[in-house]
């Protein structure tokens, strides 16, 4: 209890106390919240904070000593290396090595996953899937294959990498925190390699092998030359004042565009909507709506002379240009536009850029655009002149899909950026100083060489995670401070008497990977760690294989599209639902604690 406790700490019937109460009443909203996803999951854990903090489970003057946690700190390090290392074009060389496995799909899934682990190991997972998921998109679609047959194991395979290595993924980088405040000594860079390497080896073999086969491949892949194989957008055009086809009736417009794959659904006038089928004139300022791919969408807007967009859709209609173009792209975890009505991105207009269709799991969207409500995964048509969606496209916090050649003139400054970035993981690796520092002074030094300006920096940093850890990082104490985690850990121990260690360790395993899958990756390994090393305590064994194992178990999260980022990212884009990644992921996650168990054993006994 702290002087600043405001809830007696009175022992309640269950032998809990009071703080204990309010604190599993605390996390209990905080999942429950997690889990309805209404709110986005950094808001949800700052409201916990400030919930710990206003009950006196949190001290005020430690309220925020997460943001200045060494975890966080590198986490943030670990995603500006991650985008500076991508910018420069030097990793997209690694990408040529796909290109003679697409041959099939076996060699394809195998060299994008391999491939994908590989970097993972090295930067983090979702840095990883961002450089790769365009090339794979466009590589499904030169094998005339299904986008969805490469994505679910590009994404799984990126995740399995980030178990190799500390700066792999963020649970790693938390986990080797909280053991540095156990016992004085964190994880090092490469204590993860041994398990985790084993793990993504074993992983990648199954996904090319076995687990591509268990994806439901939602079509066939097209060969009009679509950046990837995705339903027909619906959008809507204006009829301009001086269109030559005002007074034809839609059946008239139907045979002027018999040779365009474009299907008329409505004509919009006012607050009505007409049905094609009606013998209605066109009037200036009538709205089309229409369902067509975005080829045949640029086609018929150039052959009737048609406004792009309607301002009743919630962008300004625009006339189409010579040198604009269209561009699809995926809204990712994170983006300024989660949670936004299209009809609320007046910034579109104002940048001329315009939203013509959304997609969602591979289905368009056949409402009002006005009325579509964004998330991660939804894949955008966006139009406008090509320099200017190239910059404002990640702006957004969007990924466009389509092979990148623009890496704002770093390909050159490739091999310093290395150097440094090898240097750093040098010095954290023999001890020299602790990786966060280690980070930070690879950032100062590229700023100061200019291989980074102060914008990528800031830019580079999702700081969705970083409030989510500053925030949970001192929920996590509380769990300690109150004794919660003793609490916890003593009724997993009454449940599993009698069991060896080892039988109680995979118990802890299915249970932060169920927890993972339902919970951001970061946040479960937050709450999971300290209960396992408790779990550890109460055996008299070392909690480094029950830490080991969190880390492993919280970053493989591969039965729904929630768990990790990397899973949301691919939604879209891959036209999956919910439903499909249980199919893969749960017979991957039984692997994973079948090779994981006897390899911790093994390298970190109990």
């Amino acid at each position: 209890m702290t002087p600043e406790t405001m809830i007696p700490d009175t022992l309640i019937p269950g032998g809990m106390t009071g703080d204990q109460a309010v604190l599993f009443a605390i996390l209990l909203a905080l999942f429950a919240l997690l889990v309805w996803g209404r709110w986005r999951y950094d808001v949800v854990a700052f409201a916990s904070l400030m919930a710990c903090v206003a009950l006196g489970l949190v001290p005020t003057g430690e309220a925020f000593n997460g943001f200045a946690h060494p975890a966080t700190i590198t986490v943030a390090a670990v995603l500006v290396l991650s985008r500076v290392l991508s910018g420069t074009g030097a990793i997209d060389r690694l990408t040529q090595i796909v290109r003679p496995a697409t041959g099939n799909t076996t060699t394809h899934v195998g060299a994008l996953a391999g491939l994908a682990a590989a970097m993972s190991a090295v930067m983090n997972n979702v840095g990883a899937l961002g450089i790769l998921m365009p090339m794979a998109i466009e590589s499904a679609r030169k094998a005339v294959r299904s986008p969805s047959l490469v994505l679910m194991p590009l994404s799984f395979g990126s995740m399995l990498g980030g178990l190799i290595t500390l700066i792999g993924t963020p649970p790693n980088i938390i986990v080797a925190s909280y053991r540095g405040e156990l016992t004085g000594e964190p994880f090092h860079m490469f204590d993860y390699t041994p398990v985790g390497l084993a793990i993504a080896l074993t992983g990648v073999v199954f996904v090319a092998l076995v687990g591509w086969r268990l994806v439901p491949q939602r079509a066939s892949a097209r060969a009009k030359g679509e950046l990837f194989d995705i339903e027909n957008y619906v959008t809507e055009v204006t009829v301009p004042e001086d269109n030559p086809n005002i007074g034809k009736t839609l059946r008239e417009i139907d045979e002027m565009t018999e040779d365009i794959d474009a299907i008329i659904m409505d004509q919009i006038r006012g607050d009505r909507a007409y049905p094609p089928a009606t013998r209605k004139q066109l009037r200036a300022g009538d709205i089309l709506k229409i369902e067509a791919a975005p080829d045949e969408i640029d086609k018929f807007v150039s052959k009737l002379g048609l406004e792009i967009g309607s301002e009743d859709s919630g962008v300004e209609p625009r006339e189409k240009s010579s040198d604009a173009s269209l561009m699809e792209a995926v809204v990712t975890p994170g983006s300024r536009l989660d949670g936004r009505l299209v009809s609320s991105l007046k910034l579109f207009a104002r940048r001329g850029i315009t939203l013509l269709g959304v997609s969602r799991q591979g289905q368009p969207f056949h409402g009002r655009l006005r009325s579509f409500r964004i998330r991660p995964g939804d894949v955008l048509l966006l139009h406008g002149e090509g320099e200017q969606l190239a910059d404002l496209v990640p702006a957004f916090g969007c990924l466009p899909l389509a092979e990148r050649e623009l890496h704002f003139g770093k390909r050159g400054k490739g091999p310093a950026v290395i150097a440094i970035f090898a240097a750093a993981i040098a010095a954290a690796s023999f001890g020299l100083v602790p990786i966060h520092i280690a980070f930070g002074m690879a950032i100062v030094l590229l700023v100061a060489t200019d291989l980074m300006n102060v914008r990528e920096l800031y830019d580079g940093i999702d700081w969705s995670v970083i409030v989510l850890l500053g925030a949970l990082i001192p929920v996590g104490g509380a769990l300690q401070a109150t004794g919660a985690t003793s609490l916890i850990a003593d009724g997993v121990l009454s449940l599993t008497a009698g069991l060896p260690a080892a039988a109680v360790l995979v118990i802890v395993m299915v249970v932060t990977m169920t927890l993972s899958d339902i919970l951001n990756n970061a946040a479960t390994a937050v709450v999971m760690a300290p209960i396992a090393a408790t779990i550890a305590q109460r055996l008299g064994v070392d909690p480094d294989p029950f830490l080991m194992a969190i880390a492993v178990a919280a970053s493989c999260a591969f039965l729904t599209p929630i768990g990790h980022q990397n899973n949301a990212l691919i939604l879209g884009p891959g036209g999956y639902r919910f439903g499909d990644y249980w199919r893969m992921g749960l017979p991957l996650e039984i692997l994973v604690i079948a090779v994981a168990v006897p390899v911790i054993l093994v390298i970190w006994p109990l």
